[in-house]
């Protein structure tokens, strides 16, 4: 334990020493000129983006190996070490599937993109690999689950209230993520990933604070960004319950002995529902008016949404760009932006520029209504989720809440080997 514990802050030192060389801020030029951004990393050949994802669909095979069939939490923390060195720190973190939902979004959005194939793929492999066997990318895959899974020292337990309540923020974030992405405005994902710096060794100086406070956090909170805020991971719980192939607590009979319960630092066993007596109708007179109260949730959502288009729209950079060309040429700035110098040297034509701005704030005045929709969406069905009492008579895991990390398999005190077992009721674990 004790040596297990040393090789992770050792990971975590090393981590934030190397971050700490290179965090140095741009130098300043007299003159105000800016250094352009350099795009990180840089482009790589054909061949190797395919590389890449051959490697990403045999890791995902690797990992759907170690987790169900061969229940090796060794197996499965090797390869994660090895996804982190590769597609961490080798890859700087891109492409990864959690950002290549702003890639699909944009696609979608602009006919004018051509969504790489790669990329693409990039995109649909976890996400097809959960409906098979569970989000075992999240396990031994992800670099950013696995930065956050070998810094894990002292688990504690996050309340239940706390933790369906935080659990509604990836979907939000999802939201978020595909409005700035499909009308062009900015790709939040890698803009605020908490990790990526470390895998670039370079970042604003405000990003690294966040990434190092996430780590901390990590360090007593199984996964955070996994649970309460990976887009991607959204995706993945959404899929992961129909999965063909589950994760089992153990591959025989349930014996309800807590000690799996204890060992999930994530959230996803829960135990056996109490035997008490409700009154009759209670349950449906709750579910009718939670299902009365959604289509109100997503109307409040997409109104309140769509009052703040504007402030949106003024996130794109055209639109930002208009806006401080109107007032300097009022004469209501005081001096000179970047942006409109630069359209000055551009000779750029006003008329041109407004009406493209305008252009985009009515697709925001569109886009915001689906994601304040979205929104109200999600709060109503966690409302009803929580509101849908399921019997359990053993401890029972959690398909779409289970990241696949083996942490439950040792303490299972059933031996894996043995005769079949005995069939389990209908949605238990076995």
């Amino acid at each position: 334990m004790m040596r297990r514990r040393a090789a992770q802050f050792a990971l975590l030192f090393l981590a934030l020493a190397a971050g700490a060389q290179v965090f140095q801020p741009p130098t300043e030029f007299q003159s105000g000129y800016t250094l352009p951004a350099t795009p990180v990393p840089p482009p790589r050949a054909d061949w190797l983006g395919w590389l890449d994802v051959g490697l990403l669909a045999l890791a995902l095979i690797l990992a759907a190996w170690l987790a169900l069939r061969k229940r090796s939490r060794p197996g499965v923390l090797l390869l994660a070490v090895g996804s982190l060195l590769y597609f961490g720190f080798y890859r700087h973190g891109c492409i990864c599937p959690v950002g290549s939902v702003q890639n699909v979004a944009l696609a979608m959005a602009d006919p004018g993109y051509a969504l790489p194939v790669t990329v693409g793929l990039f995109f649909l492999l976890p996400l097809l690999c959960a409906l098979v066997v569970g989000r075992v990318f999240c396990a031994a895959v992800c670099p950013l689950g696995v930065a956050q899974e070998v810094v894990l020292l002292r688990p504690i337990t996050v309340p239940s209230w706390l933790a369906h309540a935080l659990g509604v923020l990836p979907f939000v974030y999802l939201g978020a993520a595909v409005l700035f992405a499909a009308t062009g405005s900015a790709f939040l994902i890698c803009q605020y990933d908490p990790f990526v710096l470390f895998f670039r060794f370079s970042g604003s100086a405000a990003m690294l604070v966040i990434g190092i406070g996430m780590l901390l956090v990590a360090t007593v909170i199984g996964r955070p960004y996994c649970r309460f805020l990976c887009p991607y991971g959204a995706l993945l719980r959404l899929l992961a319950p129909l999965t063909r192939w589950p994760v089992r607590i153990t591959p025989r009979t349930c014996v309800n002995c807590t000690l799996c319960h204890d060992a999930c630092p994530h959230g996803a066993i829960h135990p056996p529902t109490p035997e008490e007596p409700r009154p009759r109708g209670e349950g449906k007179a709750r579910l009718v008016g939670l299902l009365l109260l959604l289509p109100v949730l997503v109307a409040a959502g997409a109104f309140l949404a769509r009052q703040t288009s504007p402030a949106l729209a003024r996130l794109h950079p055209t639109v930002r760009t208009a806006e401080q060309v109107s007032l300097h040429g009022a004469g209501l700035l005081a001096g000179e932006s970047n942006a409109v110098i630069a359209f000055e040297h551009a000779a750029g034509e006003t008329g041109i520029l407004y009406a493209h701005a305008r252009a985009i704030q009515r697709r925001f005045d569109r886009a915001s209504w689906y994601w304040g929709g979205w929104i109200g969406l999600v709060i109503g069905i966690k409302l009803l989720t929580l509101a849908l009492r399921r019997r359990r008579t053993e401890y029972t895991i959690d398909q779409g809440a289970c990241l696949a990390c083996a942490r439950c398999y040792p303490s299972c005190p059933v031996p894996a080997d043995g005769p079949p077992e005995v069939a389990a009721p209908e949605g238990s674990a076995r």
